[in-house]
């Protein structure tokens, strides 16, 4: 039960990043306010907790471990942005597994087209009966500012996913799917994290990812 693969080119990036300094975390009912005062996220190898302040609740559960294997950037920004990034995925999950397509989890931590790209996921999953089971890897994370303005910055992270020990479960019998580890486990995520100025969140703003990533393999 993997997850579906986007495509994009890096150009593509860049011209959207410049867009959406000025759009992101705003516009529409569906919108999620930047105006948030609390703690920043934990560490994004750590199993996520209760929230914090008003961040919303990602915890996921004792049957689905999410492992983020990244080594944190001595970077303020960049650290903030690749723990939002985990903080993203796993309001993903989050969604999936309270069978949630319109979960406030994934709504909090996104906008534009990484919420489009999680609500069609969870509906995937929904709409076929589906749920996560097992281990979820991700790693070699990577930062890169992507460009900034008077009232946002952007940054794009990267980063491998290992889902050779994630399994589908249906959600009715509880039954397990278990599958071979193949190249279709393999898949590289690239996500434009944006960040209003005076905001502790980074939300994802667009996210492409990459099946079959032999260069995560091994």
């Amino acid at each position: 039960m993997a997850r579906s693969a986007l495509t994009t080119t890096a150009a593509a990036f860049t011209a959207t990043a410049a867009l959406l300094l000025t759009a992101c975390g705003g516009g529409g009912d569906d919108a999620p306010s930047d105006d948030i005062k609390g703690a920043g996220a934990g560490s994004p190898s750590a199993t996520a907790s209760a929230p914090d302040a008003n961040r919303p609740d990602v915890r996921l559960p004792e049957d689905l471990e999410l492992v983020f294997d990244f080594e944190k950037p001595s970077d303020v920004d960049a650290a903030a942005a690749l723990d939002d990034a985990a903080n993203y995925i796993r309001a993903l999950n989050h969604g999936i597994t309270e069978q949630n397509a319109k979960d406030p989890a994934y709504r909090f931590y996104s906008a534009a087209g990484a919420a489009r790209y999680a609500e069609s996921q969870i509906k995937e999953y929904v709409d076929g009966g589906w749920t996560l089971t097992g281990e979820d890897r991700y790693y070699q994370a990577e930062t890169s500012p992507a460009g900034e303005a008077e009232k946002a910055k952007t940054i794009l992270v990267t980063f491998c996913e290992d889902q050779s020990k994630a399994y589908g479960k249906e959600v009715k019998t509880g039954k397990v799917h278990r599958t071979e580890e193949s190249l279709a486990s393999y898949q590289k995520f690239s996500i434009l994290m944006a960040s209003q100025q005076d905001s502790p969140v980074w939300r994802a703003q667009q996210i492409t990812v990459e099946g079959k990533a032999a260069e995560c393999r091994g």
